[in-house]
């Protein structure tokens, strides 16, 4: 049954597409969205050998090229999703980023890939953020952090396919080729998107969006910046690994670029996809009785997850290395779902976008471009220190960023008790 003010009801879109098919289109995207992503740190050391990169150079690449105008776009793309159409915005997005992540393929040199990985942040700034706005007006807020969690499973999806894709098109043709085949196949399926998911009817009359009401009403909030300063600190090192690690597997482990993408892709995928699940699915639990457990339940698992990375990294063993990394992959994911969710309740639902691109735009300026940089420039600086082995000692004094990050997050949490912005029931459930 249709609304009065003509939205649609919460168990179909208009145009009678199930928000779980909604919801499975926006993960398909978001799998291609961290495979175009993650593809460069597999391929980091044939790209370094053909390039004559530096790891500092590579950390440029894999962090401030993308996140430069990723983070700062997003937030004016996410504006125009809330006045115009969302799907659009996410199909254009994905239109671009998937074309210059097969232009990465033509580079001769760092500036040449550096501007392809800016094309690729400018078309991934329109991906996320209207997306976390689609489910958040398909679900209902008591179902709407599990279902951002079965979204959020495009980051271990999309990273073990792109390095493990990667890693094996590197090994039987070359590393350009890996890239163009992984741009291709996202513009391929940009049409089937576009006929699936389509924008919700919106009320005639109403307030509009005004951008800088929205970043007043976050402004205002204690909650939104620990929650964007936390995410950011644990996306420091979170970026920071998932880049470096398989060059620290080469490194330090010996092992060879096809055994890398497989180790490292198989612990993205069963460790991501418990953490990202079983995050959600806790905060939506207890966050019923208590709203703090959306700051909690991510604050537990960094803390967790510390002495993991840090046996994982001082081990010389790779069996042993594979089960100490496999479980902080799983406890460092817990924060997606919880936090995601609990930014789309600090705003009115018509300004989910904006408030979520704000977020990201703090949490990957400082997360994905310095943490990626930071990691490879200190792995440089360490080399006549410890030689090979510095890009271990590099991520061991890393590791401090999650402490820092749960502080934040445990901060976070009982403030949301009054940040948090209530809204109608819907009629049906999901």
């Amino acid at each position: 049954m249709m609304q009065q003010s003509g939205r649609a009801s919460d168990t179909q879109t208009a145009q009678g597409a199930s928000p779980k098919l909604v919801l499975g289109m926006l993960l398909l995207v978001y799998v291609f969205n961290f495979v175009d992503r993650q593809i460069l740190s597999i391929l980091a050391a044939p790209i370094q050998a053909d390039l004559g990169l530096t790891d500092a150079q590579m950390g440029m690449l894999g962090g401030l090229a993308f996140a430069i105008l990723y983070s700062t776009l997003g937030v004016p793309l996410a504006w125009i999703a809330d006045r115009t159409s969302r799907s659009w915005v996410i199909t254009g997005s994905l239109v671009v980023w998937s074309l210059f992540t097969a232009a990465c393929a033509m580079a001769q040199g760092f500036w040449h890939i550096f501007l392809a990985r800016l094309g690729v942040g400018v078309g991934e700034a329109g991906g996320v953020a209207p997306s976390y706005a689609v489910i958040g007006d398909h679900f209902p807020s008591h179902r709407r952090a599990f279902a951002l969690s079965i979204y959020a499973l495009g980051i271990p999806l999309g990273s073990a396919a792109g390095v493990m894709a990667g890693g094996y098109v590197a090994q039987a043709v070359d590393w350009r080729m890996a890239f163009l085949v992984v741009g291709l196949c996202g513009v391929v399926i940009a049409p089937l998107f576009k006929m699936v998911v389509k924008d919700r009817p919106r009320p005639q009359s109403g307030p509009t969006v005004r951008f800088a009401d929205v970043a007043a009403t976050l402004a205002r909030k204690p909650s939104f910046w620990l929650f964007s300063f936390g995410a950011a600190s644990s996306s420091m090192l979170g970026y920071g690994v998932a880049f470096w690690l398989p060059s620290l597997l080469q490194r330090s482990f010996g092992l060879t670029l096809v055994e890398t993408s497989w180790f490292f892709g198989a612990i993205l995928l069963l460790g991501g996809t418990v953490g990202v699940l079983g995050g959600g699915a806790l905060a939506d639990r207890f966050g019923k009785g208590d709203r703090a457990w959306y700051g909690r339940v991510p604050a537990i698992g960094f803390v967790c997850a510390v002495p993991f990375y840090a046996g994982g990294i001082w081990t010389s063993s790779v069996p042993v290395a594979f089960v100490l990394f496999l479980l902080p992959q799983a406890l460092a994911y817990f924060w997606l779902g919880p936090v995601t969710s609990a930014v789309q309740h600090l705003v009115d639902p018509p300004a989910r976008a904006t408030a979520s691109a704000l977020f990201l735009l703090i949490n990957n300026l400082i997360g994905l471009g310095g943490g990626i940089y930071a990691l490879g420039a200190l792995s440089t600086a360490l080399q006549p220190v410890w030689g090979t082995q510095s890009l271990r000692y590099s991520m061991l004094f890393a590791l401090v960023l999650y402490l820092v990050a749960a502080l934040l997050m445990t901060l976070a949490g009982p403030r949301l008790r009054t940040d948090w912005v209530d809204e109608a029931p819907a009629r049906q459930p999901a």
